[in-house]
């Protein structure tokens, strides 16, 4: 039975290294998010106010485009970031900091829910949490030239917004995953998408085979809990 995972996280949280490995381990397909093509992001970096518009309209139609071949794979996939953040995240976050006008907020808005109506909701939603120490790290390690100039203020403002989204999101299962403790190396052939210090990734195999295993129990509805055995001898 086809199954559909979205990987959701802020800049630089490894997500598309995520998406290969499990895409490798389960022999699923993987999407990518093609960061380096939308050609107004080196200008969007550059100046928020004039470009945060075109930008984020850019992203939404790539997004749809993405989601349309995502739908017609006749098998399971992995995508690297959702539509649900270009929205609640990113588009909400600029609007919030005064880069996006509220008419031109409320005119994506629609659109996007226009959008969303139509679109089947993931089967299970991997949120990858990082610190604001970690993200600015892993961008400053991959060097890309438009990511540069992104502040610590800005990845701040958009953990927090994705803590909020998170904590409400209901559309299907979500499981959370600590990035920062996972150890980043990397292989990867998409190392253009990917942070530079992530080339073997999973230092620790146990971290990947951790994540898999939870995946396959929320897919399948599954779960168990399990007591340390210290747990169990001071309840005695």
């Amino acid at each position: 039975m086809k199954k559909y995972i979205a990987v959701a996280g802020n800049i630089g949280v490894g997500k598309s290294t995520l998406v290969e490995m499990l895409c490798e381990r389960l022999d699923w397909k993987p999407f990518f998010e093609p960061v380096a093509e939308n050609p107004y992001l080196a200008d969007f970096y550059r100046d928020m106010y004039a470009y945060s518009f075109q930008s984020q309209i850019f992203f939404l139609t790539h997004r749809l485009r993405l989601q349309k071949d995502l739908i017609h794979y006749p098998g399971s996939v992995v995508q690297d970031r959702s539509i649900y953040e270009d929205a609640d995240i990113f588009a909400r976050n600029l609007f919030l900091q005064g880069y996006l006008s509220e008419r031109d907020y409320e005119t994506y808005h629609a659109l996007y829910h226009t959008i969303q109506e139509f679109l089947p909701a993931p089967n299970l939603m991997i949120y990858l949490r990082a610190s604001v120490d970690t993200l600015t790290r892993r961008i400053d390690l991959r060097d890309r030239d438009y990511e540069r100039k992104i502040a610590p203020e800005y990845l701040s403002n958009l953990n927090s917004i994705y803590e909020e989204w998170i904590r409400d999101f209901n559309i299907c299962p979500v499981l959370t995953v600590p990035a920062d403790d996972l150890d980043y190396v990397a292989h990867s052939a998409h190392l253009d998408l990917v942070p530079a210090d992530d080339l073997d990734y999973v230092a620790h195999s146990a971290h990947l085979d951790l994540i898999v295993a939870k995946i396959q129990e929320k897919l399948t509805g599954k779960d168990e809990v399990i007591f340390a055995p210290e747990e169990i001898s001071n309840s005695i």
